[in-house]
């Protein structure tokens, strides 16, 4: 069978967030191992899909799309249904509003993420830097998930709404990866302070799309309230 879509996929990477939402849509598509343990996405092959080296790219028939929130605005876009609609219609009173979201999400709460991560990408080697760095993302990233909890406790069906929608598939992956890196500090948040938030992850972690998303990268049995390190049954999350 020939699907529709490819994803090119690490575990535990930001390619979960676009799993998740084709197992929400029930979108056919066949997944590609990008192996970080080789740098294949630092490879030709690779940057042939996505120049900046990042993943995911999903393949269309449309051309290969990269970008984590771009994939998940086009695809809450091209496949949108009464049954399943995971963002506001174009002409929707509520799109600016989780439109704005929706970048926050990406280029600021998801943007940090990776400099408190990969702080030696941003600073260099030394190690004085890194530490200074890290401690000002910490204070900044604390900020963003108390107005991200204030937003989900607001009552938007876009936000922690009775129905999923593409904000909360990336939200949860993101509070995933908050509690588990970086790998020297973990826990550094606490997320008792963010009880919207919690219940976010209760939500979304209890579908169908979740335990799939888990049971092919080895996330585990609570992959959102109680996150552990993966053990996929291919490639390295690292």
């Amino acid at each position: 069978m020939t699907h529709r879509y490819r994803l090119h996929y690490a575990p535990d990477n930001a390619s979960v967030i676009i799993r998740l939402a084709l197992e929400e849509m029930r979108l056919p598509h066949e997944t590609v191992l990008v192996d970080r343990g080789t740098q294949a996405h630092k490879g030709a092959a690779y940057l042939a899909l996505n120049p900046h080296g990042r993943i995911p790219v999903l393949e269309t028939p449309d051309g290969a799309i990269f970008e984590t929130g771009a994939i998940l605005l086009w695809l809450a876009d091209r496949h949108r249904t009464d049954a399943c609609s995971l963002m506001p219609a174009p002409d929707h009173p509520d799109r600016g509003d989780a439109l704005k979201w929706l970048f926050f999400l990406s280029n600021t709460l998801h943007a940090e993420m990776r400099m408190l991560f990969y702080p030696q990408n941003y600073t260099g080697p030394d190690r004085a830097h890194q530490a200074a760095l890290r401690a000002g993302l910490h204070l900044s990233l604390a900020g963003h998930l108390r107005l991200l909890d204030e937003a989900a406790g607001a009552g938007h069906p876009w936000l922690n709404g009775e129905n999923p929608s593409i904000l909360d598939l990336y939200l949860v992956a993101c509070l995933r990866w908050i509690a588990l890196y970086p790998v020297d500090m973990p826990g550094w948040w606490d997320s008792d302070s963010a009880p919207h938030l919690r219940a976010l992850c209760a939500r979304i972690e209890a579908r169908p799309a979740a335990l799939a998303c888990a049971q092919a990268e080895g996330l585990g049995l609570h992959p959102f309230t109680a996150p552990d390190y993966p053990t996929p049954p291919e490639g390295s999350a690292l």
